[in-house]
């Protein structure tokens, strides 16, 4: 079974690590945080996609999208 670690205990630990390793910490949570947003874009993407061959969506002009949002 797998623990479930508080975000106050998450920097509680953190608070340990010498600086070298809480900058090593950072950097390796910014690339993490791309990452998946780099995958959850992609997904958006293969769905748009998916809907517009599937004829659930169309091509629209940006000004004509802005229109709509703004409306």
């Amino acid at each position: 079974m797998e623990k479930t670690i508080s975000f106050d205990e998450v920097l509680e630990a953190a608070d340990q690590l010498s600086l070298d390793e809480q900058e090593t910490l950072l950097d390796i949570l910014h690339r993490r945080t791309i990452e998946h947003r780099r995958a959850a874009l992609a997904k958006d993407i293969e769905s748009a996609q998916e809907e517009f061959r599937l004829g659930n969506a169309r091509p629209v002009a940006p000004e004509q999208l802005m229109k709509e949002i703004l409306s």
